[in-house]
């Protein structure tokens, strides 16, 4: 018999939860809740929406798990509050880690963690509460990602790093291997990490400049 769960919010990162923990996972998904100044429908894949105000007692937390589907927004911070919410109103926060997934850390993942597919988990990694992995990405060994953290995909953490909390980590990243970076952190899409980076950091790559040559000129494409 499969678990049920209640997923808070109900925008594209909701759907996407709906979607994962319902074809890949023990779970089944009973309703979705927002905060009642948000509640704009009261159906979302086809399944109610309540005030979060009132999610308790329509779905007691000794009968259902939670899941925070928030993204990154506010460096974390909104995602962090729920989280928190959540939990103070007794609930278990369910983790979603994709079959597609390699994993080779003897689960040392923490709760309300949201791990897609192509993922590669080294051994001896450990992985906080409330954190995103989203597709395709490389966490070397001996690495640690604490809480509240978001890493979008195909970013490369090498070995024996260390991710502070509340971090976000962009496409195309690349870490160096057994460097720190404090909380809250910012490394921007396809920024290189050599060194440390202290709290509230940020770092963002170079972007890619229009030649000035037009595409009606290129003679071999």
């Amino acid at each position: 018999m499969k678990k049920s769960l209640v997923i808070f919010g109900a925008g594209d990162i909701a759907q996407l939860a709906h979607y994962y923990f319902s074809t890949d996972s023990d779970y089944e998904v009973a309703a979705f809740t927002v905060d009642a100044a948000f509640l704009k429908e009261t159906k979302f894949c086809g399944l109610p929406v309540v005030p979060f105000e009132d999610v308790a007692s329509l779905y007691p937390p000794e009968r259902h798990d939670f899941f925070i589907a928030m993204s990154y927004a506010n460096l974390n911070q909104l995602r962090t509050q729920k989280y928190l919410a959540a939990r103070a109103l007794g609930y278990r926060l369910a983790s979603y880690i994709s079959s597609h997934a390699t994993v080779l850390n003897q689960g040392k993942i923490g709760e309300n963690c949201f791990i897609l597919e192509d993922n590669t988990i080294q051994p001896f990694v450990r992985i906080g509460n409330n954190v995103t992995l989203w597709s395709g990405n490389h966490i070397g060994h001996h690495s640690v990602i604490h809480d509240h953290c978001f890493i979008a995909s195909h970013v490369v953490v090498s070995g024996g790093v260390e991710i502070g909390e509340a971090c976000f980590i962009g496409v195309n990243a690349t870490l160096r291997d057994h460097i720190k970076l404090g909380v809250k952190c910012v490394v921007g899409a396809g920024a290189l990490l050599l060194t440390d980076a202290e709290d509230e950091g940020v770092y963002i790559g170079a972007s890619t400049e229009r030649s000035r040559v037009p595409s009606s000129r290129l003679r071999k494409i």
